[in-house]
């Protein structure tokens, strides 16, 4: 018999690849969503890559209520974590959220005696404060919560990743914890919903990106993530550690040269006209709000090391580039630029 997987937001970006993953792989699937009527379009979106007939069960378990978490991991072997509840504009609530949902499927899961849960952290959560801090850093680095200059979503990410650990530690069950520290998921779409950090390549091929601040991604591809996450479930030495998979570094300079002169036509609209730093500060403050995030990453030149995941659990994602142009030629193909 097939082992059971259960998949939080299987309607999310990395959830939907989570659970046709799985599937391609022959594994049973149970995934979340946060309200009946999602059913149908987690399996349609699924069907590109795995058919999910007889092998993929819906149902609704919102991490922010208790409801319908014990019957979700009823049965269950494995579970990936890797939902995240957004908590608006509130930077308490973004926290409270993230954390309290994480032991909420704790709670569940050891309480149904699954074998292990891997949990998707973020690499923002093994980073110096200071994004302009030099160097390589390990999951050996905890992120500071308590500095005042941290933005509510890398403070949400590591109370959330901290909490999880610090319930398993007092849980002496059978259930094993690992999680997974991603850097900027990118990739082919399975479905024109949720897009998540793939909006940034949405604007970019658009044209609504009229030019690229000096800012630098750690590129994963959403399938090597996922495989990651499954290396994770299913390693003996996985249990009880994390594991960054933040890929190959780019500046989003360099992305947006990939993307114009992969593209062909399609890269017409993308912009490779630099912007200031300056002037990313002066419209964050003055004309653009929602750029006052990004202004802490200027420049950063900060870098992690992904040797654990490589070596461990045997990990080997793909270039950042090939990763870049797919995903873009994906968003082409379903019409979303």
């Amino acid at each position: 018999m097939s082992e059971l997987v259960l998949v939080t937001g299987g309607t999310g970006y990395i959830g939907g690849w989570c659970v046709a993953e799985l599937l391609r792989r022959g594994y049973d699937v149970r995934t979340t969503v946060r309200a009946r009527g999602k059913e149908r379009g987690v399996a349609e979106a699924v069907s590109a890559v795995a058919d999910p007939a007889g092998r993929l069960d819906v149902v609704v378990a919102d991490l922010t209520a208790d409801d319908g978490w014990d019957a979700a991991l009823d049965g269950v072997d494995h579970v990936l974590h890797v939902a995240s509840p957004l908590g608006g504009a509130d930077p308490a609530a973004l926290v409270a959220t993230a954390r309290d949902g994480a032991l909420r499927v704790l709670r569940a899961a050891t309480a149904a005696k699954v074998k292990r849960v891997v949990m998707t952290s973020a690499a923002n959560a093994a980073s110096p404060s200071s994004y302009a801090t030099e160097g390589v850093t390990d999951e050996t680095l905890w992120t500071d919560p308590d500095d005042p200059a941290l933005i509510p979503y890398r403070r949400s990410k590591t109370l959330a990743e901290r909490a999880a650990w610090d319930f398993m530690a007092g849980h002496g069950g059978p259930t094993e914890l690992a999680t997974v520290l991603p850097g900027a998921v990118f990739g082919p779409v399975l479905t024109a919903g949720t897009l998540g950090s793939v909006g940034i390549v949405a604007r970019m091929v658009s044209g609504r990106m009229n030019g690229v601040p000096r800012i630098g991604l750690e590129v994963v591809d959403v399938r090597d993530l996922v495989d990651v996450h499954i290396r994770a479930m299913t390693s003996p030495d996985a249990a009880g550690e994390r594991f960054l998979a933040t890929g190959e570094f780019l500046w989003m300079a360099d992305m947006a040269r990939i993307l114009r002169d992969g593209l062909g036509e399609d890269g017409r609209r993308v912009s490779t006209r630099r912007i200031p730093d300056l002037a990313v500060r002066f419209a964050a403050r003055f004309t653009d709000p929602s750029l006052r995030d990004i202004t802490p990453a200027l420049g950063r030149r900060n870098r992690h090391s992904t040797e654990k995941a490589r070596t461990v659990l045997g990990w080997r994602p793909r270039p950042a580039e090939r990763t870049v142009l797919e995903c873009a030629r994906s968003l082409v193909a379903h019409g979303l630029v």
